[in-house]
């Protein structure tokens, strides 16, 4: 249950009376409880209900009703007014990282990871330096405001620490995939909670990309979605996409979703969304839906020897 008695002290300086609350998947059965202690505390509660992937996903419309927004589970990507964020934090036991130490080649290696983690770092720091291994970690630009923190579309912080070798610590494949693509480094990839330590490999995830990059090619037609969520909207992007092909046209949604796609027709989409989408959700997809970078592949302006995993920057 997420901790509110810091958030009503937090809210009651602000002079606010009327709130919304905006939770990520994962977090959303918190919504009634969360909703009923700020209530008792004398605000009027707003649930937002609708899907939410991060903070490049606020719940901006809702300020038309309230005065402020809590956006619980992530970290701000800007300055966006009237916006309060909630970072969810998740401890770590330390003595857990003895595992992963023979599985690394390196005693100086990058060191990073989520959101939920990422007050971790000086205890995990602090460990590893007493078993000889110094880590670094360091900012990774405005999207990712924390020393060491990865997002799914923010792989600065690996890139900047300038190592050859970089710990991940945190759940799922995705992240510690996209830091391999992203800087070559080798990386280690420590889940804390299931205790499995894995060396990543590109290999089966490009092999599944150049063929999608081949079908894509047989397109009659593109849609290059420009989503309308705000910490994703890349318009430049988009029409720069629409511009290499006379079959490629800009589609404009908020909500990406297999339906949306299916009922437009068009042959093949390129991602300018969320980068997830494109690498997470493709099964979920009747047609082809590739990244930026796979369409300049299709169109002939980039080589998959120059493969680049898409980033918002």
């Amino acid at each position: 249950m997420i901790d509110t008695s810091e958030l009503v002290r937090k809210l009651k300086t602000t002079g606010a009376t009327r709130i919304a609350l905006q939770f990520p998947e994962g977090l959303k059965r918190d919504a009634p409880g969360v909703a009923s202690l700020l209530r008792d505390a004398g605000f009027f509660v707003v649930v937002s209900g609708d899907p939410c992937y991060g903070a490049c996903d606020l719940a901006t419309e809702l300020l038309g009703m309230v005065d402020l927004v809590v956006h619980f589970g992530h970290s701000p990507l800007d300055d966006t007014p009237c916006i309060i964020y909630d970072p969810y934090r998740m401890d770590i036991d330390t003595e857990v990282l003895g595992i992963v130490i023979p599985h690394l080649s390196s005693t100086d290696i990058g060191l990073i990871t989520t959101v939920q983690h990422t007050h971790m770092i000086p205890a995990i720091t602090k460990y590893l330096a007493s078993r000889g291994i110094t880590c670094h970690s360091v900012h990774g630009g405005t999207r990712a405001p924390n020393p060491g923190q990865v997002l799914g579309c923010s792989y600065g912080a690996a890139r900047d620490c300038q190592k050859d070798e970089i710990l991940f610590i945190g759940t799922g494949r995705f992240h510690p995939l996209g830091v391999r693509l992203a800087t070559g480094a080798r990386v280690v990839a420590l889940d804390p909670y299931c205790r499995t330590v894995e060396i990543v490999s590109t290999d089966r995830f490009l092999r599944r990309r150049f063929a999608l990059i081949e079908v894509a090619k047989t397109a009659k037609n593109f849609g290059i979605i420009l989503t309308l969520k705000s910490g994703q909207k890349r318009q430049q992007l988009a029409e720069r996409l629409a511009s290499m092909s006379k079959n490629a046209f800009v589609v404009a949604l908020h909500e990406v979703s297999p339906d949306e796609l299916l009922n437009l027709g068009f042959s093949c989409y390129v991602n300018t969304a969320c980068p997830r989408l494109a690498y997470d959700d493709q099964e979920r997809f009747s047609v082809p839906l590739i990244s930026p970078q796979e369409f300049e592949i299709v169109c002939g302006s980039r080589t998959f020897e120059d493969y680049q995993i898409d980033e918002i920057t």
